[in-house]
């Protein structure tokens, strides 16, 4: 049963260049799900992960809620600059268990770094961000001058 888990490669075709660049390709994140998205990265020996995040606008803000699974808020940093949001962070590998115990690591681990350009015209003295139940939530508030307003016809 456990042997089903291991991923097996047919070794002549694992050492051929050209299978070896077919299978990247197939195996990049265009062609996977949107909810996940992880990625072994062969060149620098990491798992490359981007966590999930959905934006929303309302009339009076800009809503950014990224999904973060097994970290706090110490884990996460967030810096607005030149009207670019960005979320940073790390989740590190940290198990009681001997690594050698594993048969199949699936959870990305280390740094991530997601960036979004903002419009001009946000209030960034008034963002807030709040972190529960392994969601982040940060609202940035449009400023008075971008908000939606209705003219009175006289």
């Amino acid at each position: 049963m456990i042997r089903s888990l291991v991923r097996r490669e047919n070794p002549s075709l694992s050492s051929d260049p050209f299978f070896r660049s077919f299978e990247r390709l197939f195996s990049d994140d265009m062609f996977r799900p949107f909810g996940l998205m992880t990625r072994w990265n062969e060149e620098i020996g990491q798992n490359v992960w981007r966590p999930a995040v959905d934006v929303r606008e309302t009339d009076d803000s800009y809503l950014f809620t990224a999904e973060l699974p097994g970290l706090g808020k110490k884990d996460v940093n967030i810096t607005l600059e030149d009207n670019v949001l960005t979320l940073s962070g790390e989740r590190t590998f940290s198990d009681s268990a001997d690594e050698k115990n594993y048969r199949r690591i699936e959870r990305a681990y280390g740094s991530f770094s997601r960036s979004f350009t903002l419009p001009a015209h946000v209030d960034a003295e008034r963002v807030k961000a709040e972190f529960k139940d392994g969601l982040l939530t940060v609202t940035v508030p449009k400023a008075e001058q971008a908000k939606p307003r209705k003219i009175a016809i006289s």
